[in-house]
């Protein structure tokens, strides 16, 4: 779980790091991420932020202590829609009977 947050804290170093805030200002990527210089900083950089910050909170969140974080390449808002989410067991919550039953067993029940 603590590897959950590398990918997108990742992405807004990369962010920050080709930013006009480091790159023409020269101000340090810590002064970029608080109030006054932070609203310079384009969308992108800001959401990440904000994703960022997301993350972190979701560790320590109780309601999702066994599954933790979704990783941030699966989560559906950032693939733009659809697919079928898991249940505990493995198995989809859409869907036929589970794969491992074959026909031939359903009919002997």
């Amino acid at each position: 779980m603590p590897s959950s947050c590398k990918d997108i804290r990742a992405a807004l170093a990369q962010c920050l790091e080709y930013s006009d805030c480091v790159m023409v200002d020269r101000n340090k990527p810590a002064d970029c991420l608080r109030s006054p210089l932070l609203e310079t900083l384009p969308t992108r950089c800001q959401q990440l932020k904000k994703g960022y910050g997301e993350c972190k909170r979701g560790m320590v969140d109780m309601r999702k202590r066994f599954r933790g974080n979704y990783p941030v390449a699966l989560s559906v808002e950032n693939e733009g829609g659809g697919g079928s989410r898991q249940l505990y067991g493995g198995g989809p919550a859409l869907g036929g009977p589970p794969s491992g039953i074959k026909a031939e067993d359903e009919e002997r029940k």
